[in-house]
């Protein structure tokens, strides 16, 4: 299905007061009609709690951090926007970050949470015990799916219909946190900084751009700027794809993509992900942000739609899901130091607006939650949006990638997952889920040797 149709689906449901009713897509209806496909249910989890799959990584393997602050949060829905200064609070979102850092890697300060970061990824990798050095560059993919018009919040009029309200997007003050805490804690040059999403009609808008570069210092005016569109804003840098290392995909009808070379010449990755359901998947994390990396020369170029097809949340339990060769590939998850999620303002699903949680007390998400381990992140994050009421689009099997990854070397699906002709993976991280929603609990916090680690604080 083509992205316009998916809009105007979309739209026609909110336009008709149908919000928060799980809403079902039109290829899905279509399916049913024809007596294929059974109606998507909500999202049950296939195993039992704390039942832990794989094997967890990072300084502390499987620590998953969440920090949540309704001060940084306060858009009464109406006056302006969200993501003005006056409704979210870069003071407290620059706390939030700190408190992540440290919490994940058991540091006193920020200066030293990214030392540890740093060696944990270079010892890991059989670099050595080095911190980050000037030169080695730094890619950070952001997920900018609603960012497609010169304004920022709003879709373009023309092939999708009339200018559209489209503000679930990414936070500018919690990029601006993170490229702050590079600069100024982990000593990193702005010039060996890149801020990306370089699927095509994307931009890093200006709400990004223009904060980065209200601080005069010169390590912020440095920072560099990747999209695949910037609606002649000026400053950003386009994609060119880089041929000599492809991602093959470990699934014979799924053609070879590329990457940017900007991505594939840095050294380290964060992944800054947003937290949200998919109106496709049934979540969209951090497996699924490098849709916004990908480019396939004989199939939409920078798009991700030639992947569509292996991530469907109807497919069943057990199946070949794209995401986990994204996440295995030695140019993408290989290189991740940080796995980041950015759950400030978050969209009721992919293509919709920002929504109030009930779980939270009729008030926004205000969270942040932060992990060496993508697997054990997307675990967590699942937990939290299929425990809302108003994340009607958890739906499915939303966690078979998950399950994929946490046993990429012997997969349910039985695929030979070998993405970049290293090898056969490993398990990338550890999956399990909590054993209520109340409290919030994984193995390791019930004192197990194995699985995820929740720390929550706020």
């Amino acid at each position: 299905m083509h992205r316009r149709c998916f809009l105007r689906s979309l739209a026609a449901a909110q336009a008709a007061g149908l919000a928060h009713v799980p809403l079902v897509l039109p290829w899905e209806a279509m399916a049913q009609q024809r007596g294929e496909m059974a109606p998507v249910e909500p999202f049950k989890p296939s195993e039992g709690a704390n039942h832990p799959l794989g094997a967890g990584k990072g300084i502390y393997p499987g620590r998953v951090v969440w920090v949540r602050d309704a001060k940084a949060t306060s858009w009464d829905g109406v006056t302006g926007h969200w993501w003005d200064d006056a409704n979210t609070n870069q003071k407290v979102v620059h706390g939030m970050t700190s408190g992540l850092l440290q919490n994940l890697t058991g540091r006193k300060n920020d200066r030293q949470a990214w030392d540890a970061l740093f060696r944990s990824f270079n010892s890991a990798h059989q670099f050595g015990n080095s911190g980050y050095r000037p030169g080695e560059r730094i890619a950070i993919k952001i997920n900018c799916n609603q960012d497609r018009s010169p304004e920022w919040g709003t879709l373009s009029p023309g092939a999708r219909g009339p200018a559209a309200p489209q503000n679930g997007l990414p936070s500018p003050h919690a990029v601006v946190a993170l490229v702050t805490q590079l600069i100024e804690a982990g000593g990193v040059r702005g010039e060996d900084i890149v801020v990306y999403d370089v699927a095509g009609g994307r931009n890093v808008g200006q709400p990004i751009y223009t904060r980065i570069r209200a601080n005069s210092g010169a390590q912020f005016q440095a920072v560099k700027f990747l999209v695949g569109t910037d609606f002649k804003q000026g400053g950003r840098m386009f994609a060119a794809p880089d041929m000599a290392n492809p991602v093959r995909f470990s699934k014979a009808d799924v053609p070879a993509a590329y990457l940017a070379e900007q991505v594939t010449g840095a050294k380290y990755m964060i992944n800054m992900a947003l937290l949200r359901p998919h109106g496709m998947a049934g979540v969209t994390l951090i497996g699924k942000n490098h849709f916004g990396s990908v480019y396939f020369p004989n199939d939409g170029g920078w798009s991700p739609r030639a992947l569509h097809a292996s991530v469907m949340r109807t497919q069943a339990m057990g199946s070949y899901n794209a995401l986990v060769d994204l996440i295995g590939h030695r140019h993408l998850g290989g290189k991740t130091m940080l796995y980041m999620l950015d759950g400030l303002y978050t969209a009721e699903h992919n293509e919709s607006n920002v929504f109030k949680w009930a779980s939270f007390n009729d008030h926004w998400a205000s969270s942040m939650l932060a992990s060496q381990d993508p697997v054990a992140i997307d675990s967590v994050a699942l937990d939290l949006l299929r425990s809302e009421p108003r994340a009607t689009q958890v739906r499915g099997n939303a966690d078979n990638y998950l399950h994929e990854s946490a046993q990429a070397g012997k997969p349910p699906s039985g695929t030979i997952y070998n993405p970049d002709g290293g090898g056969t993976l490993a398990s990338l991280g550890v999956h399990e889920h909590w054993n209520s929603a109340d409290a919030r609990k994984y193995t390791r916090n019930l004192g197990g040797k194995e699985g995820i680690e929740l720390i929550a604080a706020g």
